[in-house]
């Protein structure tokens, strides 16, 4: 019993230890991801992007390319659409009907992110 019991502890360690040095090789997601959220963007670049295959919109100081995710709206695409290219806080803030957004939108929009956008004048 004394055997079995000195076996299973020294498997457990080993793979403890294997599991260990096995994250050392994997790259840190974080940085990849805070490298490329960085980028300013002014309203000038914004307004750019407003048709449906490149469409950007910011929203509570942060830049989000939704041209991707134009088909995947809940709501008709066209809703999105006037607000390529735009400011939209307040129509994000409120649905333009006065009711805020999900949680799940919020989720939602750290995968589109593509920057801040730049303060003052463009």
């Amino acid at each position: 019993m004394r055997r079995l019991y000195l076996s299973a502890t020294f498997i457990f360690w080993l793979l403890v230890t294997a599991f260990w040095v096995g994250s050392l090789w994997l790259p840190p997601a974080e940085k990849s991801a805070a490298i490329a959220v960085d980028k300013s963007i002014s309203l000038a670049e914004l307004a750019k992007h407003r048709t449906p295959e490149n469409c950007w919109v910011a929203i509570r100081g942060n830049v989000y390319d939704l041209s991707a995710y134009l088909p995947e709206h809940p709501s008709q695409p066209d809703i999105l659409l006037s607000w390529c290219g735009k400011e939209a806080t307040e129509a994000y803030n409120t649905k333009s009907k006065g009711r805020p957004h999900s949680s799940y939108a919020d989720e939602l929009l750290v995968k589109y992110r593509i920057g801040l956008l730049a303060s003052g004048k463009p």
